[in-house]
């Protein structure tokens, strides 16, 4: 049969009230057909359910969308291998996916949304499966931490150096293991354009509850050793001779440093502004960095933005909000990256001032698939 994304959603719809119940009742039948798949799973499996729910979302409403839903498939494929994920798990996991929405949407069940299902799981199942078996590169780097810096009591900022080549595009991240959380990985960016030697570095604020990140800023030492995923993300450099605005907020600076730096070796001599934007000043945590690279090129300007510091004697307010200070940014292409709300709301205020979509590049805001599930 051909596949039926309205079937597909319209009982995906009777499922989503029951998000938190859904998740926990998919990985209980997963681990009943398959209990050796517990030992790929964190220990503790709340942010693992949120994650499931998101990534299923994500790709039930993609289905209109083929060539969107193709790559993130193949992404969550290709990801997938450093958990150890071969294809005949593909077939416990649909059949747990299966249960769990035919439990959940049964007033609406019909053999004909079973159908559905069956068709669209074999079709993410086959995409993610193919570009696993495709990947050339490691599922995982080896990466010896060479320096540690701690800007502010939650951000320090990582040097890593992988044991083999990680070829990777500026703007990209990377997902992150410590030796203190097996089997959790989180995602930061990498907030250099790639270096002869081989390095990178991560911006890294502890947040709370954030296993990893704690980890990577309170109990990571130089010499000690992570493991990498496989770089990822489509917020690239330009490819256009416009000038570029950059929103940073907090350490979304990262990988907008990154195509900045990228955009200084290139030769090329485009205007940047880059907006970066902290709750205090204190949190101001890279500026002598930036000031170097101000100094090395005219043609960045780089304005610190803080919200919540009323001693601050610079520019005051909300990224959203000062943006629309300046003059139009629709000639402009656009980076935005920080937390999602603001994130969200830049996106917003951007497209409604008149800057064309395809000008504006950020990665999802949702959180990142670390297990998805699929």
């Amino acid at each position: 049969m051909s596949l039926n994304p309205r079937l597909v959603k319209e009982s995906f719809s009777a499922v989503e009230p029951f998000a938190e119940k859904a998740a926990g009742y998919f990985y209980g039948r997963l681990f009943t057909l398959c209990p050796h798949m517990r030992g790929m799973f964190p220990p503790g499996m709340d942010a693992q359910r949120d994650r499931l729910f998101n990534a299923l979302t994500r790709i039930v409403w993609m289905l209109d969308s083929p060539e969107g839903l193709a790559s993130y498939l193949a992404q969550l494929g290709r990801d997938h291998r450093k958990y150890g994920v071969a294809p005949e798990h593909y077939t416990a996991v649909g059949s747990a996916l299966l249960a769990t929405v035919k439990h959940f949407a049964a007033e609406v069940w019909t053999d004909e949304i079973e159908a559905a299902w069956t068709e669209a799981y074999a079709m993410a199942a086959k995409l993610m499966i193919d570009a696993a078996a495709a990947e050339k590169t490691p599922p995982w780097w080896l990466a010896e931490v060479t320096d540690h810096e701690r800007r502010t009591r939650d951000i320090a900022v990582l040097t890593l150096r992988p044991s083999q080549p990680m070829h990777f595009i500026p703007g990209q991240y990377v997902t992150v293991q410590t030796a203190r959380w097996p089997r959790v990985w989180r995602r930061f960016s990498i907030a250099n354009a790639p270096r002869a030697d081989g390095t990178l570095r991560l911006h890294v604020r502890a947040v709370p509850g954030g296993w990893v990140s704690t980890a990577l800023v309170r109990h990571t030492r130089i010499g000690d050793q992570l493991l990498l995923g496989p770089p990822a993300g489509t917020m690239t450099p330009p490819e256009t001779d416009r000038d570029l605005l950059c929103v940073a907020g907090g350490t979304g600076l990262a990988p907008l440093k990154a195509v900045i730096e990228h955009v200084i070796a290139s030769g090329e001599r485009p205007n940047i502004h880059l907006l970066f934007g902290v709750r205090r000043a204190c949190d101001l945590y890279d500026m002598p960095d930036l000031a170097r690279m101000e100094a090395v090129f005219p043609w960045l300007r780089v304005l610190p933005v803080v919200s919540d510091d009323p001693a601050y004697d610079g520019i005051r307010g909300r990224l959203p909000d000062v943006i629309e200070r300046f003059h139009s940014w629709t000639d402009h292409e656009v980076y935005v990256c920080g937390p999602p709300p603001m994130v969200d709301e830049t996106v917003r205020r951007l497209r409604s001032s008149g800057v064309p979509p395809s000008q504006i590049h950020h990665d999802p805001t949702q959180p990142h698939t670390v297990h998805s599930g699929l």
